[in-house]
């Protein structure tokens, strides 16, 4: 749809859920709970008019307009270039023998609907915000009258080609399954309490005739300037031609280990348990990346980007110089404030518009606090998995095992979706801890099948030869291998 058939609503990634915006002159009810955003929203829709020289009217039956105006300056707003109706006290207008704003002949209209329709006759707007239906549907007191009043609405609206937003109040009335049927679109906004952090938000859309719309709930917050869609990244298909080939470690015996190095466009898991070396390896990954000029974006929620870029450095990997030069982005997440939906959406912007070739999530024991629900923690990583390989990113993930030697445990199962697992474990040998590494799984071609040790040798991550005389370092305590020789036969003794 053009520019000139739909409506921009201000807010950008709601507007790419709606396939650019809402159509035009057309009803939409928005309905919430109290808190949600619901004026929010309905203002910033009314600020996106201003922007493009569209009239804007906000018709308020349950807040004053001093109340609005202090919702508009806490997100840096004005309304001086919106007319604001004030009908919180509509009940003056209404005659004393009269429950309804409306006669119930649908054809005479009382003095109240006279002054509305005044209102939106003076300011002559192409957008208008009805705040509330609540309000609205108490004054009509039955469901015939209420009804009415809405026909009746709906038939003013469409006669001066207004684009209106019906904002419903949820809290105490379920949605109304009346407002449904009038109106051309429905957007449910909804907040759900966590035992810690922010509240989340999810932004869904349940109506739209004529528009082929993203489904599915989609992340928002509220935050000063509106509110902030995050639509799911399975709307984000397109694929780019990017070039073929393995991005190598920098390591001769990793990449032998890997089979060559790792597949462009594929994702890669980096499995074991604490202190096992999990981020030394994707960090070796990263620094070799951004030596061959490929930028690099670090997801940490482990780590500070101080800790993590000392800790290369002790290991001869001087990361900080290419973060100083903006090839390595170092982002430190906190899972108590960031929704999955907006962490993937920061990685799609970073990956299309500054060009990411390798991104690093350290750790998805993290991403996991962000989502509580496993189940939803694997269908957001299939969708960022499928973006990046789409975009011929090389994605690396980190995941921590409980325990240290024995019967480790994954918090979730997610090495289906990796194309590539490396396995890294402790075991002991006469008294000493060492660390093997070894690959398990490659989509994409042929690996080595042998355990190698791994070490830090003068400052630098080493990856020996083939681990050779001991059995169980993968499954449990190895043992040493024994070797039975054939006996020797006695001179005397027949051959057999």
């Amino acid at each position: 749809m053009t520019q000139a058939t739909v409506c921009s609503t201000g807010i950008e990634g709601l507007d790419a859920i709606l396939a650019g915006g809402l159509p035009r002159d057309r009803m939409y009810a928005i309905e919430g709970t109290a808190g949600v955003g619901k004026t929010t929203l309905a203002l910033q829709f009314l600020m996106e008019g201003v922007q493009r020289g569209e009239k804007g009217l906000y018709i308020s039956l349950s807040e004053t307009k001093p109340e609005l105006e202090s919702v508009a300056r806490s997100h840096g707003w004005s309304l001086d270039d919106v007319a604001v109706v004030d009908m919180s006290t509509l009940q003056q207008f209404v005659a004393p023998a009269q429950s309804t704003v409306f006669h119930s002949s649908e054809v005479e209209l009382n003095q109240a609907t006279k002054t509305l329709i005044k209102n939106i006759e003076d300011a002559e707007p192409s957008r208008i915000v009805f705040d509330s239906l609540f309000e609205m549907r108490l004054l009509a007191q039955s469901p015939i009258r209420y009804r009415r009043q809405m026909l009746a609405l709906k038939q003013v609206f469409g006669l001066r080609k207004c684009t209106v937003l019906l904002l419903e109040d949820t809290t105490l009335v379920p949605s109304d399954m009346q407002i449904a049927n009038l109106v051309n679109g429905v957007i449910q906004l909804e907040s759900m309490k966590t035992e810690y952090g922010s509240e989340r938000r999810r932004l869904s859309i349940t109506k739209l005739r004529g528009v082929n719309f993203i489904g599915g709930s989609h992340d928002y917050v509220i935050r000063k300037g509106g509110l902030q869609v995050f639509p799911r990244l399975i709307a984000y298909d397109r694929s780019t031609d990017y070039p073929t080939g393995i991005a190598s470690s920098g390591l001769k015996n990793l990449d032998l280990l890997l089979g060559g190095g790792l597949n462009r466009g594929t994702s890669s898991l980096i499995l074991g348990p604490a202190g096992s070396g999990k981020s030394i390896i994707v960090t070796q990954f990263a620094y070799a990346a951004a030596e061959r000029g490929d930028r690099v974006l670090v997801l940490s929620f482990e780590e500070s980007t101080r800790n993590m870029m000392e800790r290369a450095k002790l290991l001869g990997v001087p990361l900080d110089q290419h973060v100083a030069n903006g090839i390595v982005t170092i982002m430190q997440i906190d899972p108590a404030d960031v929704t999955p939906g907006e962490l993937a959406q920061v990685v799609m912007k970073r990956v299309e518009k500054h060009d990411v070739k390798v991104v690093v999530i350290d750790s998805l024991n993290g991403y996991l606090q962000a989502m509580p629900q496993e189940q939803f923690l694997i269908l957001h990583m299939h969708e960022l998995l499928a973006f990046l390989g789409r975009q011929g990113v090389v994605t690396l993930m980190i995941l921590a095992q409980h325990g240290l030697v024995i019967d480790m445990s994954t918090p979730v199962d997610v090495t289906y979706l990796a194309d590539t697992v490396v396995v890294l474990r402790y075991f002991e040998v006469h008294g000493h801890i060492r660390k093997a590494i070894s690959v398990v799984k490659r989509r994409n071609g042929p690996h080595e099948n042998t355990i190698r040790e791994m070490s830090i040798v003068n400052n630098r991550l080493v990856i020996g030869e083939q681990i050779e005389g001991l059995q169980g370092v993968l499954t449990g305590p190895p043992v040493t291998e024994i070797v039975s020789k054939p006996k020797r036969r006695h001179a005397s003794e027949p051959a057999t």
